[in-house]
């Protein structure tokens, strides 16, 4: 069925130095580019997202735990412009040109995008909220209005939600009723991971799609891999957050297969580089995932490409309080019955008996399809529900 050319615009961590933020962007951007729709990012870009924002009460004992966030944001991103890879940094800015086609003016606040959408000849059909962890809610920020659309629309614009995250199984809210209020101003609302659904269910009382990341609704990277000058062989260690446990992992792999480790840059780590540092671009780095001979990672994208790409992987687990972050790899890995491709942080008993035993792709893919089918469905109704639009009428 024909679908009438709509003018779309998303909200997400376009922005971000990270793998992740920027493929899960290109994936939802190309999917829909892909049906013939007009699509952009609205440049928001507010300061407490990666550099912190603005301190609180600097002697009120409350607010210790948000200015230490902040504190610690502001010195990574000054570390970062002073001291990080400049070839990278233009990598990073060259994929959101190139790839993303990101233009126009930054547009730091809410008032900001409010104004940007007023000023609009042609007025968005769809506002997209989401994918990755837009509903996450900061130490230094609590829950960002912009990522729920909660600003001024033309009475026209439909507004839902592709795919966004938490960021953990559980929240606690000092006002749930506020979280109430935006979700019910949506017209549609899917999420990234069943504990995402669960929470929206508890509050608003309906039915919610749990629908898969964007990089998974596209499945195709195929024009990124080609564009990358990858190894070949190596044995890729994406870490993040911590380097515990999986270090371990990584080094014995690399030992059996004889092949040299290498780690993505990341601006916030904090622990000595697993093998050796690499600055890849966007379409780099996944081709270095396509073209390893195994990966190790305890990222939930890392996890995504290695099933994309079918390269053998394990994912070792998050250690101590930031388990709760294995989540999002955990529900995927149960979606697509490879379950089994997850080892608890520490042990390495298992991930050397996991290292040997073969993957099952043909049972993988065939669960990835019915996965892929979900989120192509809720976003094809989605559309379906602007057909009564003339033909490029806001194009």
């Amino acid at each position: 069925m024909l679908m009438k050319k709509l003018r779309i615009g998303i909200l997400t961590f376009h922005f971000s130095d990270n793998f992740g933020a920027l493929l899960q962007a290109y994936g939802l951007r190309q999917w829909l580019t892909e049906l013939g729709h007009s699509v952009e990012f609205i440049n928001y870009h507010p300061s407490h997202v990666e550099s912190g924002g603005n301190f609180k009460g600097l002697w009120d004992p409350r607010a210790f735990k948000a200015n230490a966030k902040i504190a610690y944001l502001k010195a990574s991103t000054l570390r970062q412009r002073l001291f990080g890879d400049k070839r990278q940094e233009r990598a990073f800015q060259l994929f959101r040109t190139n790839e993303l086609h990101l233009s126009g003016r930054v547009l730091p606040t809410r008032e900001a995008v409010e104004a940007h959408l007023a000023s609009m000849e042609h007025p968005y059909d769809l506002i997209i909220v989401g994918s990755d962890q837009i509903w996450s809610a900061s130490a230094q920020h609590g829950l960002d209005r912009v990522y729920f659309a909660d600003f001024a629309v033309p009475t026209e614009t439909r507004r839902i939600s592709y795919a966004p995250s938490f960021g953990r199984a559980t929240i606690e809210l000092d006002n749930p009723n506020e979280l109430k209020r935006m979700l019910s101003a949506l017209d549609g609302i899917s999420c990234r991971e069943r504990s995402g659904a669960t929470i929206v269910q508890g509050l608003l009382g309906r039915d919610v799609s749990c629908v898969p990341d964007p990089t998974l609704l596209l499945g195709n990277f195929d024009p990124l891999v080609s564009s990358a000058n990858g190894l070949g062989g190596h044995v890729f260690c994406y870490a993040l957050r911590s380097g515990k446990g999986i270090r371990d992992v990584a080094n014995w792999i690399g030992a059996q297969l004889e092949r040299e480790i290498i780690s993505p840059f990341n601006v916030h780590r904090r622990w000595p580089e697993i093998g050796k540092t690499v600055h890849p671009s966007p379409s780099e780095w996944v081709g270095m995932v396509a073209n390893a001979g195994f990966v190790v990672t305890n990222s939930f994208h890392g996890t995504v490409f290695s099933i994309l790409l079918q390269r053998p992987f394990l994912v070792v687990g998050l250690p101590g309080a930031r388990a709760s972050l294995n989540e999002r790899a955990l529900n995927l890995l149960g979606e697509l019955g490879l379950s089994d491709r997850f080892v608890e942080n520490g042990d390495l008993t298992a991930a050397k008996q996991k290292f040997v035993e073969p993957i099952d792709w043909t049972k993988a893919v065939a669960n990835l399809q019915k996965l892929q089918s979900i989120g192509r469905n809720y976003l094809t109704l989605e559309l379906s529900k602007l057909d009564h639009l003339s033909p490029g009428a806001n194009i």
